[in-house]
């Protein structure tokens, strides 16, 4: 199976599982729930980092991805079973009977939840399989379930209208990926339904009354 590169770094953890080497961690939808709940590692936690039901991951790490598959729409992680939006019947999910088993939320896994041996509160971003045709009626806010604030640096680039340009002037660094997209021109609607993403984020953030926390 194609993996990316960084895939075979070897300073990235993977469990000694073949059916799960995708993972750092064995990872359910439900111990993710409780451990949201816990703000592992943050000021006032009542528990560290490392001891149960904590992982070694930081809480603020969460929000992190949370917004990041949010706003590329990348279901295959937190929610590969399309449990927060009505999958069509092409859809992996579907196809591989993922989907009937939202029935059953202990039955829900996550994926791709990486770290490296040498940062274990970090997560690493891997396989990010984003949906930029994803349709704005059936955006997955199951992603954002149990997040309860958001890194005050990334609402302010959201909240500032830049967030287009500062992803070309990124994306302009790597000449194939650019060229092969048509330049400024070819990825300009990309960028506008991530932006058009950013504002509903936005709205659900006010709308919830979530917090924005400094980065430690």
């Amino acid at each position: 199976e194609t993996r990316p590169i960084v895939w075979w770094a070897p300073d990235i953890q993977h469990l000694n599982d073949s059916n799960n080497d995708q993972n750092s961690f064995a990872l359910g939808w439900q111990q993710y729930q409780e451990l949201l709940k816990q703000h592992c590692g943050m000021e006032g936690s009542g528990t560290s980092l490392g001891k149960s039901p904590c992982l070694t991951v930081q809480h603020s790490e969460w929000s992190k991805l949370a917004l990041f598959d949010f706003l590329l729409q990348v279901h295959d992680r937190l929610d590969r079973y399309c449990c927060g939006f009505q999958p069509d019947p092409s859809d992996p999910c579907v196809q591989e009977l993922l989907h009937e088993k939202c029935r059953n939320p202990s039955e829900l896994a996550l994926v791709h939840i990486l770290i490296r041996r040498s940062k274990p509160s970090h997560l690493v971003f891997i396989d990010n399989a984003g949906r930029p045709l994803h349709p704005e009626a059936k955006l997955n806010f199951r992603l954002l379930q149990g997040i309860d604030g958001f890194p005050e640096t990334a609402v302010a680039v959201l909240r500032s209208g830049c967030l287009q340009n500062l992803l070309l002037r990124s994306l302009y660094v790597d000449e194939e990926f650019w060229e092969s997209q048509g330049g400024a021109k070819g990825l300009r609607p990309w960028l506008q339904t991530l932006d058009r993403r950013g504002q509903i984020l936005l709205q659900y953030i006010q709308k919830h009354n979530l917090t924005v926390t400094k980065e430690l």
